[in-house]
């Protein structure tokens, strides 16, 4: 049900190939909302010796976790937005990790001081973990140039000019995260709701330990680490797992993205349910600059929205989320007409 497509031909010249994987890519996407692409270019970072390399921030010692903490976790911080996130007991997620900017891979950026969106990115000291910083940047960097590629090929699918949203994410603020899930031990339950958390799969009591939710941006570009757990909410409400399939990356698409193509392309409910075994995900969420302007697209049949900007709808997204929540007035909406 989740189609695998080799994506070889869009890092080449038009073809009748790459005609083919523009169709089936938004075939997947508006049927599923769901796909894994295979045939990544070495230009791509990606497999097992990439994500151990991204993955040893882990091997800190919670000490030094701590010394990248958001304000949420330690209000004497600076960072509201990057940063680490703790474990967190009680709720329908259970897990860890660090949420980073474009300035991990652009020393040219200019953080807004005003716009908690696109704050600096606490990272640890290059001595505690050589090399790491700069296979961040490699992986970055290669994720923006994946996004760029699927979203001129959603651009051909929908019959618009390819660079039809080059324009809004030049300079953008994509996000990656680094994630592990560790096995859920009995007092993480501790003021949750069980019947929310446990659920059924296979006719076996599971939990789990990130709950079902819609990405708020565009595309989603995730590394998973050959541990099954990712699940997605099938068109007739069952959940079907994500294959964590090695040399490939699993791709799903943002409610923006939905909204902005009127629905053809579908913004999928996913969770995660424990496996029993510790579980590492890397999520890169492909998103374009704050201030970019989100207004109905030249196509037939698009419902008409009021425009909005793209770092408004994003802060108000993320505060439902319980990392980000109890946020809500760090940043006020900037609306079109203050950043024009």
């Amino acid at each position: 049900m989740i189609p695998t497509i080799d994506v070889t031909p869009l890092f080449g010249p038009p073809s009748h190939y790459r005609e083919e994987v523009d169709r089936r890519i938004l075939a997947a996407a508006g049927e599923v909302g769901f796909l894994a692409v295979s045939g990544l270019p070495r230009e791509i970072p990606h497999g097992a010796e990439v994500r151990a390399g991204l993955l040893k921030i882990f091997t800190l010692p919670d000490t030094e976790k701590r010394g990248l903490w958001r304000r949420k976790f330690d209000p004497a911080r600076p960072n509201v937005y990057h940063g680490w996130f703790p474990l967190q007991t009680g709720a329908m997620t259970y897990k860890e990790g660090i949420d980073m900017g474009p300035d991990v891979a652009d020393p040219a950026f200019v953080p807004d001081p005003s716009d908690p969106l696109t704050e600096p990115t606490p990272l640890p000291e290059e001595a505690r973990l050589p090399g790491w910083r700069a296979d961040v940047t490699r992986y970055y960097r290669g994720m923006e140039r994946l996004g760029g590629v699927l979203m001129q090929s959603v651009a051909r699918g929908l019959g618009l000019p390819e660079s039809h949203f080059d324009a809004s994410f030049a300079g953008g603020n994509s996000t990656l995260r680094l994630i592990r899930y560790p096995v859920r031990p009995p007092e993480s339950f501790v003021g949750g709701d069980m019947s929310t958390i446990q659920v059924d799969h296979q006719g076996r009591q599971r939990h789990l330990i990130g709950g079902a939710h819609v990405d708020s941006g565009f595309v989603t570009l995730l590394a998973q680490d050959g541990i099954e757990g990712l699940q997605a909410r099938a068109a007739n409400g069952e959940w079907i797992d994500v294959p964590p399939a090695e040399g490939t990356l699993a791709i799903n698409f943002g409610g923006v993205l939905e909204r902005w193509t009127g629905g053809r392309i579908k913004a999928t409910e996913h969770r995660v349910i424990g496996p029993g075994r510790e579980r590492f995900s890397i999520p890169f969420f492909y998103e374009p600059r704050v201030d970019a302007v989100i207004a109905p697209l030249p196509l037939s049949g698009i419902a008409p929205f009021e425009p909005f900007l793209y770092g408004d709808h994003l802060w108000a997204a993320m505060m439902r989320f319980v990392e980000f929540r109890g946020l809500e007035a760090m940043r006020a909406p900037r609306g079109i007409k203050a950043a024009e």
